[in-house]
């Protein structure tokens, strides 16, 4: 019952989705899905496809609109595959970067509801004000200003009810049809539509838990706590739980407002430069940076004497960086200044980014057909951003796996230095981003490094010293007596035969149950008078449905 249930909840959403296709305009780009070509031909079975309809706005521009007006958990989804520009078309992944998480906000009577179920008392007790007027809005939570009984302006973040159930089941929608075009679509391997929901899924469960962004802004203070650089609000731990979080309100100027700025006396070069300084610190310094900085999140705090610091908000989208990650990123950075094609190529097959059977000449050959080009123009021209986004797309083909971080790393790239041109065009982040990769490849390869790690590995390594003969001796009698043996793990090779088959089966019963419910959605949503008529007699839609969800139920079971 529970899978009927789900299944019609799939079909209804279905059909929602595809009168939104409909409108956009957007079937004509899944029939040219390789998986969906041979099918191009029903376009002119679609009622509405029999007029010409003019469209406005380019495909992107288009698809944008789709998932807007899907709901906030498709516009997260868009703007996590607007950073996997070495898969998307251009146009595409540029539109989709410029999806805004807004969206409006819940009454403020829930807001009230949900803080004093969380603090168990009346909200009169814990704030000395509370505004009813919410200072912003998102897909996961909305903002509220306060004052708090000891006089201190905070904001506070309340989730918004009901959320997770909501998310829930967007995923399981989401993960039905990655499963179905990973089985089914070639092209699969490639772009890895489960991975990409996977990641969906993770950033989303992340940011319903407060107290883990809350954790990320304590983190990111303490790395600049006494920075003139860099100002990050303190949280008010005691009233922070789950499902709200108080933290220090920021007055600033936003960073985006230039004519504020120039007001205040502000040097838009100085805010531009000391922008991409404050970000590269972040990354080269302490390995962990805000990987949301748009313009909404970052603000600047004059100073006394022309002096100024920059304040972030929202710090629920971070990543970290291994010293592997940032040796990629300094050596390539570098190698690419000199020209040195080859170092790049030895760097990715040493570093076990590509295979190691990876011909070095080959991939030589193809980086230098990518940068050189690149490098014909003034350096001040070349974008950092697009320099490892064409680094992506070169090792991908040589089947290297670009992990998350990265292209966090890529994309906020991007967005500082988007900014910083917007503040000052003709910005050079090179001047500033090279004198940092060279101070980090100084200390993390020089004598003092090793000299550090030596120091703080002995005392670790004298405390196992003494147990080493004794080990080694365990295993040689081990050895003699014939107690040690190789595990043959094929022994498991029918099992993993079954299950394989077993996955088949199920994949087809899931393939056909999305058919058939496609057929039942398609005779229902031709056009809005089409719907009408189609609801009179309902029969046919009803058993396609029916038989549809039956065997998606069937095919779950069997996965």
């Amino acid at each position: 019952m529970n899978a009927l249930i789900q299944g019609c909840r799939y079909f209804f959403r279905l059909l929602y989705v595809q009168r939104l296709l409909v409108r956009q305009g957007l079937d004509e780009i899944l029939l040219a899905i390789p998986v969906l070509r041979r099918f191009s031909f029903a376009r002119a079975l679609f009622p509405w496809n029999w007029r010409r309809r003019p469209y406005a706005g380019s495909r992107g521009e288009r698809l944008r609109g789709f998932l807007e007006e899907l709901g906030p958990i498709y516009v997260k989804l868009g703007q996590i595959l607007s950073t996997r520009r070495d898969l998307l078309p251009g146009d595409i992944a540029e539109e989709l970067a410029k999806l805004q998480d807004r969206v409006p906000p819940f009454p403020s009577a829930q807001a009230r509801k949900i803080i004093e179920a969380e603090y168990g008392k009346g909200l009169e007790e814990i704030f000395a004000d509370f505004q009813d007027q919410p200072l912003a809005s998102a897909s996961i939570a909305q903002v509220h200003t306060a004052v708090t009984k000891d006089g201190r302006e905070v904001v506070v973040k309340v989730v918004r009810p009901a959320i997770r159930a909501r998310i829930e089941t967007d995923l399981r929608f989401m993960y039905l049809i990655a499963r179905f075009l990973e089985r089914y679509w070639g092209d699969a391997k490639r772009l890895k539509p489960y991975n990409v929901v996977r990641e969906l899924h993770r950033h989303l469960i992340d940011e319903l838990d407060l107290m883990r962004e809350a954790a990320n802004a304590s983190q990111l203070r303490r790395n600049f706590l006494d920075s003139e650089l860099l100002y990050v609000p303190y949280v008010v731990w005691e009233l922070t739980t789950s499902n709200v979080m108080v933290m220090e309100r920021i007055s600033g100027i936003p960073i985006g407002d230039r004519e504020q700025l120039r007001a205040a006396g502000i040097d838009l070069r100085r805010v531009a430069e000391q922008g991409v300084e404050m970000f590269f610190t972040q990354v080269f310094r302490d390995s962990f940076f805000h990987a949301d900085l748009h313009p909404g999140n970052i603000f600047v705090l004059p100073g006394a004497d022309d002096r100024f610091r920059f304040a972030l908000v929202d710090f629920g989208i971070m990543s970290s960086l291994s010293e592997g990650d940032l040796r990629y990123l300094a050596g390539n950075c570098m190698a690419f200044l000199d020209r040195d094609y080859q170092r790049i190529a030895r760097l990715h097959v040493e570093s076990g980014w590509v295979p190691q059977d990876t011909r070095i000449d080959a991939f030589e050959s193809a980086v230098r057909t990518v940068c050189e080009p690149m490098l014909g123009r003034p350096v001040r021209e070349i974008s950092f951003g697009q320099l490892l986004l064409r680094l992506f797309q070169t090792a991908r083909r040589f089947n290297m796996e670009i992990l998350p971080q990265l292209l966090l790393l890529q994309k906020t790239i991007v967005n500082v230095e988007g900014l910083g041109r917007y503040l000052y065009p003709n910005l050079n982040m090179w001047d500033i981003v090279r004198p940092m990769l060279e101070r980090w490849m100084r200390e993390r390869m020089g004598l003092r490094r090793a000299t550090r790690d030596l120091r703080r590995n002995m005392p670790l390594w004298l405390e196992r010293l003494p147990d080493i003969p004794i080990r080694a001796m365990n295993i040689v009698n081990r050895l003699d007596r014939g107690a040690l043996e190789v595990v043959d793990r094929s022994r498991n090779t029918e099992r993993i035969v079954a299950h394989m088959e077993r996955s088949q089966r199920a994949t087809r019963r899931l393939g056909c149950g999305l058919a058939l419910l496609a057929l039942a959605f398609f005779s229902l949503a031709a056009d809005d008078d089409g719907f009408r008529r189609a609801l009179a007699n309902p029969w046919t839609a009803a058993l396609l449905a029916a038989a549809g969800t039956a065997l998606i139920a069937s095919g779950r079971r069997g996965a």
